[in-house]
């Protein structure tokens, strides 16, 4: 028989272990960074929405590894395949599952690490709670696993296009270099001209100068990421424990390297005066509208009919072409050597996965908000 102990222990891990994201539309995500698959299961898609697979599989491509020469070298096609929950381009209302293979692994470059734990990795926690760890690539906590992300928020892209509903982001800082003006003056459809993917050609040519200078240092850099979602109706989002910009704010903090979140005016709001800050109300041809945005557009934790906006910090990758001190799970005082391929800015890379977390998120509370009305 299992100890009474033994029993707690495995009841905590099926119901902690968090793989799971969403109320109504949901993702269930799974695969490891060298494992044979990144993939999924999505729940509470509508039967008799017709899908666009082929978008799907560009939108999905943004993000894929080696795409220019400021990304990680990895090499990956990153085709999706749909296993389920899609017949004659239509969705039935069963699961969608899909899956995403990997090829490029080249898992034998992380031998040396596997018993070393990263500074600023995972490995050293993911160690602490589980006992051991998948050392290649990061296994699942590598961003490989926001593939998985992406097809789910792709799904809920083309729904909620067919609302009016569009979501845009790209990249407004890199280290020190940063757009000076807000999102209202950049053509937002110019976002993937360049590979930095930031809406103003001259200070993108900058970026891009700052990362290549940072890679050939061994060295990797961060950056900022901003979101605008338009289209989007007053009423979506809930008043207390799932206030709308709480649930976009959590989706953002959950993809990788991910350390800062702020909406509408964000921290600097909070050198402002109230009278600063009042979004004025204004009736325009019958419609409720704000004079002003500063609350990037949820007021109570509900969507008021406004631009929703709001950025993103990721942090400089931990992984350096460089020698790193360290420690092994042994408490050994160690050396790394510089070893794998990665990205020296994520940032570009991360635009899609940002687009595709903010309309989970959306979608989740359209159909939430749905389900609370009577008509």
């Amino acid at each position: 028989m299992l100890s009474q102990q033994k029993v707690l222990s495995l009841l905590s891990q099926f119901f902690i272990t968090m793989n799971t994201t969403g109320l109504i539309y949901r993702l269930t995500s799974f695969g490891e960074s060298h494992g044979s698959t990144i993939g999924g299961v999505i729940d509470g898609v509508p039967a008799g929405i017709t899908l666009d697979t082929d978008a799907i599989q560009v939108f999905l491509s943004r993000r894929r590894p080696g795409q220019s020469s400021i990304t990680t070298s990895r090499n990956e096609n990153d085709r999706v395949e749909f296993l389920s929950g899609i017949f004659d381009g239509v969705t039935t209302g069963a699961s969608i599952g899909f899956i995403v293979r990997n090829s490029d692994t080249h898992s034998n470059d992380y031998e040396a690490i596997r018993h070393t734990f990263r500074p600023s990795h995972a490995d050293y926690t993911y160690t602490a709670k589980y006992g051991l760890r998948d050392y290649r690539g990061g296994g699942r906590a590598s961003a490989r696993v926001t593939i998985a992300t992406c097809v789910a928020g792709a799904v809920a892209m083309q729904i909620l296009g067919s609302m009016g509903i569009t979501i845009k982001a790209y990249t407004s800082q890199v280290g020190t270099i940063a757009l000076p003006c807000d999102y209202t003056a950049y053509d937002l459809d110019t976002i993937d001209n360049n590979p930095v993917r930031c809406p103003d050609t001259a200070i993108a040519a900058r970026m891009e100068t700052l990362i290549k200078e940072v890679r050939s240092e061994g060295d990797s850099i961060g950056g900022i990421v901003t979101c605008v979602a338009q289209g989007i109706p007053a009423g979506w989002g809930e008043p207390i424990y799932d206030k709308l910009h709480a649930d976009i704010g959590k989706a953002m903090l959950n993809i990788n390297a991910v350390k800062g979140f702020e909406y509408g005016m964000g921290f600097a709001g909070a050198a402002r005066r109230g009278s600063q800050m009042c979004d004025i109300f204004e009736n325009k041809d019958g419609h409720i509208t704000t004079r002003t945005n500063h609350s990037g557009g949820i007021q109570g934790g509900i969507s008021n009919g406004a631009d929703i906006y709001f950025r993103v910090a990721f942090k400089p990758t931990p992984t350096l072409l460089q020698p790193v001190e360290s420690i092994t799970d042994q408490g050994t005082k160690t050396t790394l050597s510089p070893q794998g391929r990665h990205d020296p800015c994520v940032v570009p890379r991360a635009i899609p996965i940002v687009e595709a977390a903010t309309a989970m998120v959306l979608l989740d509370h359209y159909l939430r908000n749905k389900a609370c009305q009577i008509n």
